[in-house]
């Protein structure tokens, strides 16, 4: 018989046992922060791609085909998919269980002594689709099964919510085939979906695991210490980095170096080269970007804030190496009033820190919208492909770089990385085929492109979005602008098929209302059984 007082204790044992499975992973984070060799020389040669042997489509659908069980609280706080396609959330939440065995997605195939036993299987997170009883959770059983997948969605595009312009394109990814077309090869400004190209271009043009590197830089003879800005717009000012490149720990090994050769005194100086023309977005002064510059901490946010609109720092380079000299100090180093310069050739690098791998951010970009990080991926991109790292030569080399994935790119316009800029033009057909080659299994390199789209009712900019319906099996990336309302992603049809689209809304008056038809539209795609 087990008396009151053993129920409690094994209550509380089980939530301990959880509370600890679901506890942040710090050492994953730490070992992820931490720097690689000095990249000083800006290489601009990609890195060499993960390998892997599981399909990407696979990764993406059978998450979407799974039972939903996981409050949304605890999947957003877990954060999206780990380097391998599972989402934390459902990796805590296993470990919490207890039970080992399932699969380890082939990291860990030798369970011999003193090997880690393989990941247990994880629960599942969204909710199943098309099973012979029918789809498990909130999305009900597809209404329209067997209808012409015309007749679907057609009705629900013509939705006066949606404005005078609009566009659309569905693409069987499994299958490899177009699905339905609306004006899909019309260009139309397309607002943050913009981001899907910039995540694609600047993958391809640098590779997975490139990470971008900020240093400090000895110049010979003259006691000058300067901080070279390498375009991270995730460099870190606060104490707790969550994993971000970290500028106390700059100033800390700085200052180590420097006691090495006996100095105590430096004149600093900060070094924005990197890029060249307009630090202004067209858009001028504006909450949702700062001025773009290779050299900024916290994104030149003046709050606590980490994602979203934000009062920003007029000059952040400045901002960022002031700060530097005020970590500095704490290690016995006195610097003066920073300035403007250019770390020359002979200059010793004493210290480097690097960012976390482009494909978390470009995770995190896509999740966040963040705007920031768009803009220096598109610039990366141009340096990466030989062109001036501005608004012009970013557009040039991003283009380029979809032209080389055989991507449909005529007509099209890319004027900045983020969408910000009204004057983009992108179509449907090009939105849905960049998700359909972020699926192919022969670019991994790609596929975080997928990871990082938003999941709907969870993460995100849709964190709010699908409260009912159907949350947790749409993923994708909104885009908002006065009159544009925007949606491409993947979701799984209640067939089991995994499916690209793109919705674009141009003229819209009411974005409440224009979000709403988008999201009706995207809901019946998903419940749709259609031919």
């Amino acid at each position: 018989m087990v008396v009151p007082e053993q129920r409690r204790w094994r209550a509380k044992a089980r939530v301990t046992r959880v509370a600890q499975a679901l506890r942040p992973r710090l050492t994953r984070a730490a070992v992820a922060a931490k720097p690689r060799v000095a990249r000083w020389a800006r290489s601009v040669q990609p890195q060499v791609t993960r390998l892997t042997t599981v399909k990407t489509w696979q990764y993406t659908a059978g998450a979407a085909t799974v039972g939903l069980v996981l409050a949304a609280g605890v999947v957003t706080a877990a954060g999206p998919w780990d380097s391998t396609g599972q989402r934390r959330a459902e990796a805590d939440r296993a470990a919490a269980q207890g039970p080992l065995g399932g699969a380890d997605h082939g990291r860990n195939s030798d369970t011999s002594a003193g090997a880690p036993r393989p990941a247990p299987s994880a629960p599942p997170v969204l909710s199943g689709l098309g099973t012979a009883s029918g789809p498990a959770g909130g999305v009900k059983a597809a209404p329209n099964g067997g209808k012409p997948l015309a007749e679907v969605l057609e009705p629900l595009l013509r939705d006066a919510g949606l404005g005078e312009g609009r566009s659309a394109s569905v693409v069987d990814v499994t299958a490899g085939k177009p699905l339905y077309g609306l004006d899909q090869d019309t260009a139309l400004t397309p607002a943050s979906t913009t981001k899907i190209a910039t995540a694609v271009a600047a993958l391809s043009a640098l590779g997975a695991d490139h990470r971008l590197t900020t240093r400090a830089a000895l110049e010979p003879d003259t006691g000058e210490l300067v901080l070279v800005g390498g375009g991270d717009p995730t460099l870190t000012a606060r104490a707790d980095t969550d994993g971000n490149a970290s500028l106390r720990d700059l100033a800390r090994r700085a200052a180590k170096e420097l006691k090495k050769r006996d100095l105590r005194t430096v004149t600093l100086s900060y070094d924005t080269t990197l890029y060249a023309g307009d630090e202004r977005h067209p858009i001028g002064v504006n909450d949702n970007l700062a001025s773009i510059t290779p050299l900024m901490a916290d994104e030149a946010r003046t709050d606590d804030s980490t994602s979203g609109p934000a009062p920003r720092h007029t000059d952040p380079a400045v901002e960022a190496t002031r700060a530097f000299a005020t970590f500095l100090k704490q290690h016995g180093i006195k610097a003066s009033a920073p300035g403007p310069s250019k770390a020359t050739g002979r200059a010793t690098t004493l210290a480097t820190v690097s960012s976390p791998p482009l494909s978390s951010l470009v995770e995190r970009m896509l999740t966040d919208s963040d705007n920031d990080i768009a803009e220096a991926l598109a610039r990366h991109t141009a340096l990466a492909s030989g062109e001036r790292a501005d608004f012009k030569g970013a557009g040039k080399a991003m283009k380029d770089r979809l032209r080389k994935l055989g991507v449909p790119v005529s007509g099209i316009a890319l004027k900045d990385g983020s969408g910000l800029d009204r004057d983009d033009r992108l179509t449907a057909d090009l939105l849905t085929a960049l998700l359909a080659k972020a699926a192919d299994p022969d670019r991994p390199d790609l596929r975080a492109t997928l990871t990082g789209l938003p999941v709907a009712g969870f993460t995100g900019t849709l964190s709010s979005r699908y409260t009912d319906g159907a949350a947790g099996t749409v993923r994708a990336k909104t885009g908002t602008l006065t009159g544009v309302n925007t949606l491409s992603g993947t979701l799984v049809d209640a067939r089991g098929h995994l499916l690209a689209f793109a919705f674009l809304a141009s003229e819209t008056t009411d974005p409440q209302a224009a979000q709403a038809a988008l999201d009706r539209t995207a809901t019946a795609l998903a419940t749709c059984a259609c031919r």
